[in-house]
């Protein structure tokens, strides 16, 4: 064969392979295409996993805080920033970063901060006029800046609360109608219950970029460590992912991400924490209703059942839902005795404790949280309570078997006692939910044994039955 006819044949074989190829080529992008179709409903829409970086995000204000704590390390205080000082702004918070941080918190969780809507409003912070400005009422961007570096200075982390599933009908969003729900004559609706807001169009996809945006905002802008989201289930769980992704992957940045809601389909799309009503109703029901101590055990293993490795369920005896529509946990508890033994079990059973301003000094009013508010907090209340908070608070933070640890629990009607263990440290405790004194007898493998007084140190030879005063608790330790 010549060197033209090698040529010619050469150059067959290479058209025809290429032909090949790209049918090839076209027959897998057509089987994926059909694929990918075929698994998506007719009227859904796909959007990225992550919205891509914007070229106008500001500038990385300070350094990011690099002492963000590990979800079961975490201790939250909610502030109510009218409430909790005389100036009722950032400012005034600010100033009380130390009382805080010596209770042993490591998590700031301001309620919203944004400039509230009067288009239809009643006062509420949860509707948000503008995403990306601090209410005057409150102070500054300069002001939240500095309360978030004073917080850092402290080794405390600040979250802001974030409300994604509507805003106030006079927010400029409003411009956008295709942002927003509505009904078949195209009017923009209010979710059911709320006719303060308007109810936010998550199919929107030029929406959904500029709510990520906003929430990129504060974390650049303020330097902020991630956000307590409102009622996070009204909102789909494939927008949660977006936003917490592309949070996650700006540079150096840990973020904390806790979802107002209990559905666990909420952790696969990021969030560390998510809220434990059951705990808090199972709490109510053993004090005020006499119902048996013991049932605590089975909703504390419903919390837990399906929650993925590192992500945990946010406990309380109060927040400003219940304390502004329910009554404070003073009312709720039976007094200042039953209120401390009700946090024990909140903090010491399982899950992230949550402070929320007043309580740990007994604060015996109800606190608003709308714009028309003047309740304060007298911090010169329960002094003895404040110190009681401090203690219990110091030893949870420095034991592993209360806050990792397994448990097992010794269950009768009107005494909640379980031991936390964790390698070779155990912590026993035991807690008396009537108002009345209560004689217990120990269960076998606890009596008889030696421990130590968690809060005091003091040396005690447990016996065969322990008498317990009202509501008090006895926390021990090897």
């Amino acid at each position: 064969m010549n060197k033209r006819k090698m040529e010619n044949k050469l150059d067959y074989f290479r058209k025809k392979f290429n032909k090949e190829m790209n049918f090839i080529r076209l027959t897998v992008i057509l089987s994926l295409f059909i694929v990918f179709i075929s698994g998506c409903k007719k009227d859904e829409k796909v959007f990225e996993t992550v919205h891509p970086v914007v070229n106008n995000d500001p500038v990385q204000y300070d350094v990011p805080f690099n002492k963000v704590p590990e979800t079961s390390d975490i201790a939250i205080y909610e502030v109510n920033l009218r409430a909790f000082s005389s100036a009722g702004n950032l400012s005034g918070v600010k100033a009380g970063l130390d009382s805080i941080k010596g209770l042993g918190i490591n998590v700031v969780w301001l309620m919203p901060i944004y400039p509230i809507g009067e288009l239809k409003g009643v006062g509420s912070p949860y509707c948000v006029k503008n995403y990306t400005q601090v209410n005057s009422a409150y102070g500054t961007l300069d002001d939240l800046r500095s309360l978030v570096k004073e917080a850092h200075n402290r080794n405390m982390a600040v979250i802001l609360d974030w409300v994604a599933n509507h805003t106030a009908w006079d927010n400029a969003w409003i411009q956008n109608k295709s942002w927003y729900t509505q009904d078949a004559s195209g009017n923009i609706i209010s979710p059911d219950g709320w006719a303060d807001v308007a109810d936010l169009n998550y199919s929107n996809t030029a929406m959904r970029a500029e709510m990520i945006k906003a929430m990129k905002y504060w974390t650049l802008t303020a330097n902020i460590d991630g956000y307590r989201c409102d009622y996070a289930e009204g909102v789909p769980t494939d927008f949660w992912k977006q936003a917490i992704d592309t949070l996650r992957k700006i540079p150096n940045r840990k973020i904390i991400m806790f979802a107002e809601a209990r559905s666990k389909n909420l952790f696969t799309s990021g969030f560390n924490l998510t809220f434990g009503w059951d705990f808090y109703a199972k709490l109510k029901d053993v004090f005020n209703n006499d119902a048996a101590a013991s049932g605590l055990v089975s909703v504390n293993e419903a919390d837990y059942s399906n929650v993925p490795q590192g992500s945990q369920i946010l406990r309380w005896i109060t927040n400003h839902d219940d304390n502004s529509n329910d009554n404070t946990p003073i009312t709720i508890f039976k007094g200042n005795a039953g209120s401390m033994a009700a946090f024990v079990l909140t903090s010491y059973m399982g899950g992230v404790p949550l402070i929320y301003n007043g309580q740990e000094v007994g604060c015996p009013i109800k606190l608003s949280f709308f714009s028309n508010g003047t309740t304060k907090i007298d911090w010169t209340i329960n002094p003895e309570m404040h110190q009681e908070y401090k203690k219990l608070m110091a030893f949870r933070n420095g034991s592993n078997a209360v806050k990792n640890g397994s448990i097992e629990t010794y269950n009768t009607s009107d005494i909640m006692a379980f031991k936390r263990i964790s390698g070779s440290e155990e912590v026993l405790v035991i807690v008396n939910v009537r108002n009345s004194a209560i004689d217990f007898q120990l269960p076998a493998s606890i009596a008889g044994t030696s421990w130590k007084d968690a809060l005091s140190g003091t040396s005690i030879q447990l016996n065969n039955s322990l008498s317990i005063n009202p509501f008090a608790y006895i926390i021990l330790k090897k």
